[in-house]
């Protein structure tokens, strides 16, 4: 429910869902329309409780109600990328995974960590950088940067703690300095 959602807006919709349908056998058995108002505070709802229904169905007869807990079983779902496969392992199974976002992205590329076009080269060439043990908590902590200081508009530069291992910063600050010349 994640997907181009707020990630408040995703809360209120899941604590909406769980409260009132907690397992995947008593949502397989619905149809989707059954969930539209619950979910609807997470945008493109009928899409959505499309694909709950489905991966409900699917977790229920082929995985005997129980979440995969394995990177490529995770990938098999309707709708499961690596970030979310990676946030389920770590967050569900308490496993190392590196889930790479936009944020994760952008602001490994943009410091300098990396030098990457994908999230899934970014996740590859971070993952040889981070030890295992931290790769879990990065996204969550990325992700409030990227909200907070380093947005991909108008970052807030001037507040960063960073500015000193920042390849962006460096970069801007010359082009600045080359303009008042």
């Amino acid at each position: 429910m994640s997907q181009r959602t707020r990630d408040e807006n995703t809360e209120v919709a899941c604590q909406r869902l769980f409260s009132i349908y907690s397992d995947p056998w008593t949502i397989a058995k619905l149809i989707p329309n059954q969930l539209y108002e619950l979910i609807k505070p997470s945008g493109m709802y009928k899409q959505k409780a499309e694909r709950i229904v489905k991966v409900s169905r699917i977790i229920v007869e082929q995985y005997q109600g129980k979440v995969p807990s394995d990177l490529e079983e995770l990938l098999k779902l309707p709708g499961v990328g690596r970030k979310t496969a990676n946030i389920v392992l770590y967050h569900g199974f308490g496993k190392p995974a590196l889930a790479v976002d936009t944020h994760v992205h952008r602001i490994s590329n943009r410091i300098g960590f990396v030098k990457t076009k994908q999230p899934e080269e970014t996740e590859t060439e971070l993952s040889k950088l981070i030890p295992s043990e931290l790769w879990g908590l990065l996204n969550g902590s990325m992700v409030e940067f990227g909200k907070n200081l380093c947005r991909p508009h108008a970052p807030l530069c001037n507040r960063c703690p960073f500015t000193n291992e920042c390849k962006f910063f460096r970069q801007r600050n010359k082009e600045d300095v080359n303009q008042i010349s």
